[in-house]
């Protein structure tokens, strides 16, 4: 089946300004919400429901929040083919529960390397969760539908307008190549810094 319908979101972002339309939408469409830390938060605070990524995982959010999205059960349910019987039982063996879009906004590297700051700061923007989960919906992409950046916020917010919470293949594979590309340029400008440091 080319349309997918959305049912869970999980959203994890750095810049949280632009997202309001967005979850008023998903929300109005019974799209559940899936989250971490300070996009949990800001979600609540809008007054939608919002299961946190701990209570999926049964994990707290570990080493000073270096660890809190990479977890079988979070990217199983984005890697988990929908087609595939095997795959659907060790979902269903295993609790892992389906997400079908996946929003991401990653950790400032760039900008925090044009600031000046010192080592330590920029290699702690350097974001593992985010670009994993990048990759992980990317791939996937016959089954989710990716946002990988704050710029894709207005693309997936005309979709879900023009025609609700759901999307074709065609548009799921285009929100994948958008999604190589941020995950291209910020790899490039990591190397590019450590390159010259």
């Amino acid at each position: 089946m080319d349309k997918k319908q959305i049912k869970t979101a999980l959203i994890s972002v750095f810049h949280k300004d632009g997202l309001e339309d967005i979850l008023a939408k998903l929300n109005a469409e019974g799209v559940k919400f899936l989250s971490t830390g300070g996009t949990q938060a800001f979600i609540e605070s809008l007054g939608y429901p919002c299961q946190k990524v701990e209570d999926v995982t049964t994990y707290p959010s570990i080493l000073g929040g270096r660890v809190k999205t990479l977890h079988p059960k979070i990217f199983g349910g984005i890697l988990g083919r929908r087609e595939l019987a095997g795959d659907q039982q060790q979902m269903a063996q295993y609790d892992i529960p389906e997400i079908d879009l996946v929003i991401v906004d990653l950790y400032p590297f760039e900008q925090t390397v044009a600031s000046g700051a010192s080592e330590a700061d920029i290699i702690e923007k350097i974001d593992i969760g985010g670009i994993s989960l990048i990759r992980a919906a990317a791939k996937n992409f016959n089954d989710v539908v990716i946002v990988p950046s704050k710029e894709q916020y207005k693309p997936l917010l005309d979709l879900l307008n023009a025609q609700g919470a759901s999307t074709t293949l065609a548009q799921r594979r285009q929100f994948a190549t958008q999604a190589f590309g941020v995950s291209s340029h910020y790899d490039t400008a990591i190397n590019a810094w450590f390159s010259k440091s």
